[in-house]
């Protein structure tokens, strides 16, 4: 399949997959990556629950606050210092387009009304990409204390802990996880009602990180912007599962995402994209 890679989210590119004899990523960046997601994600919890809390809502009709532009910030700060070569594109602020070939992708809340309402599942996600394509991917989960990270070539760990896909291979009984069924089809509602999955709504990069953990068989998002899924290819895989759009490619620009244990992927895609 073909890995997502290029300058900016207006204009990604494609690369052969090239995680097959690519280099290991630096352990030492890694660690980087989940200090400084963590230090974003708690930044956000001055924010939540807080009768302060005021909700904007963008062009485009997504809501934003005050914690989604100060994790944003602190983050394009911190790479901007230790990385100032690089790309950093990110949900909020314009793109910061470097030189080194090397890019960083930021969603400072994945799941803002998750966030506004009190909900804890929102999260903080970091993405960063190299030559060889996606290299490494963070969820944090501030509010649950909990963070699923991993590395190309290091493997996928939650909290410290190894973390791997379940092994489940029957579809029926499986359990599929979405952010919600606004976006989804008739169709593709009624086929997996059929198919006998359980289904619930633990979504956002929440669904990801349950999927990454083996905790839930899928999760799916119809509607995906590149930011909300750029961690997912290296997370999941690492993970030992699949990721990919609702066209069957590894690649985060293709407007949607769906994520599975890998066994089961062929048959939950054909069930999703009616």
């Amino acid at each position: 399949m073909r890995r997502f890679y290029g300058d900016s989210v207006a204009g990604f590119k494609f690369c052969e997959d090239s995680r097959v004899g690519a280099p290991p990523v630096d352990a030492s960046l890694l660690e980087e990556a989940v200090a400084l997601t963590r230090e974003a994600g708690r930044l956000t919890l001055e924010w939540f629950r807080s009768a302060e809390l005021t909700v904007d809502n963008k062009q485009d009709g997504t809501p934003v606050t005050a914690a989604d532009r100060a994790a944003e910030r602190l983050i394009r700060e911190r790479l901007g210092d230790a990385h100032p070569q690089d790309t950093i594109v990110g949900e909020e602020e314009a793109d910061h387009v470097g030189s080194s070939g090397r890019r960083w992708i930021v969603d400072p809340i994945d799941g803002t009304k998750a966030f506004t309402h009190g909900v804890p599942l929102y999260c903080t996600l970091l993405a960063f990409e190299d030559e060889h394509g996606p290299a490494l991917g963070v969820i944090d989960l501030p509010a649950l204390r909990e963070t699923v990270y991993a590395a190309r070539g290091l493997g996928c760990f939650c909290n410290g802990v190894r973390a791997s896909v379940s092994d489940r291979d029957r579809v029926r009984g499986s359990y599929l996880t979405t952010s919600g069924f606004d976006y989804w089809s008739e169709e593709s509602l009624a086929a997996v009602r059929a198919s006998g999955m359980f289904m619930r709504t633990w979504g956002d990069g929440y669904g990801y990180a349950l999927v990454a953990t083996g905790r839930v068989e899928a999760m799916v998002d119809p509607v995906a912007a590149a930011w909300d899924v750029a961690a997912m290819p290296v997370i999941i895989g690492e993970a030992g599962g699949t990721f990919t759009d609702f066209g069957g490619e590894e690649r985060v620009d293709g407007g949607s995402g769906l994520a599975t244990n890998g066994r089961l992927h062929a048959e939950v895609l054909e069930l999703v994209r009616r």
